[in-house]
C-alpha cells in the first residue's frame, strides 16, 4: 500500500486519510462555504440569486481546491461521501490534474473519523 489516500468529503468538511504501511495521517479540512440559499416560492430578484449561487460556486471551489493541494502526489484514491461533493469533487479533481489516480468513488453516510479511516483501510487492504 504505497500512498494510498482515502477522502470522504461534503460540503462543510473533508476527511483526508493518508495510509502509508500501518500508518495513517488524517487531515481535517473545513469548507467555510456559506450554505446554499434556497428560496421559498416568493419571487426573488434573479441578479440577488445570481450573485449568491456565484459566491457558493467560488466558495466551493476554493475548498476543492485547498483539498487537491493535499492529494497531488497520492497514487491511489478513494473518494467517500454522503451526497453529491464527492461527485463534484472528482469531476474537479479530474480536470484540474488528471485522470487515472482515482481508484474509486462511493456512497456513505455520515461517518466518525474512525470508521472513515477504517473503511480506507479496509478498501485499499482488499
Amino acid at each position: 500500500m504505497k500512498n494510498a489516500v482515502g477522502l470522504w468529503i461534503d460540503h462543510r468538511k473533508a476527511v483526508v486519510v493518508r495510509l502509508i504501511d500501518q500508518l495513517e495521517e488524517i487531515k481535517i479540512i473545513n469548507s467555510n462555504v456559506d450554505k446554499h440559499p434556497r428560496f421559498s416560492g416568493e419571487a426573488q430578484k434573479q441578479n440577488e440569486e445570481d450573485q449568491r449561487d456565484r459566491r457558493f460556486a467560488n466558495q466551493l471551489n476554493q475548498y476543492y481546491d485547498e483539498v487537491i493541494s493535499f492529494l497531488r502526489d497520492a497514487e491511489s484514491i478513494l473518494i467517500i461521501g454522503p451526497g453529491k461533493a464527492k461527485l463534484e469533487f472528482k469531476k474537479r479533481f479530474e480536470t484540474e490534474v488528471h485522470t487515472g489516480k482515482i481508484a474509486g468513488t462511493e456512497t456513505v453516510d455520515k461517518m466518525t473519523d474512525n470508521q472513515i479511516v477504517a473503511r480506507i483501510r479496509e478498501y485499499f487492504v482488499m
